[in-house]
């Protein structure tokens, strides 16, 4: 089980990245020119565009989306250990 600390290390490591949202770009799916690419942050907000060499489609995905996912995960980790009274 994680403890409320390594719970905090998590967020901690995922907070201090490259500012989100992350969205990923795929050429030929939701852009049409240039190559894949990971939008971070939105409008105003906009962070520096992520590219990785050797990268799948599905890598990008799951890139893009873990800056999200991880958070909600964190939130749903902690109102379950709630719920049972940890």
């Amino acid at each position: 089980m994680l403890s409320e600390q390594q719970l905090v290390e998590i967020e901690k490591r995922c907070n201090s990245g490259t500012k989100g949202p992350w969205k990923a770009y795929i050429e030929g799916e939701n852009h049409t020119s240039g190559s894949h690419f990971i939008m971070t942050g939105i409008d105003n907000e906009r962070g520096e565009d992520l590219e990785i060499d050797g990268a799948l489609i599905e890598d990008y995905i799951f890139i893009a989306n873990a800056k999200q996912d991880v958070i909600q995960l964190i939130q749903e980790i902690r109102r379950l250990k709630a719920l049972v009274g940890e």
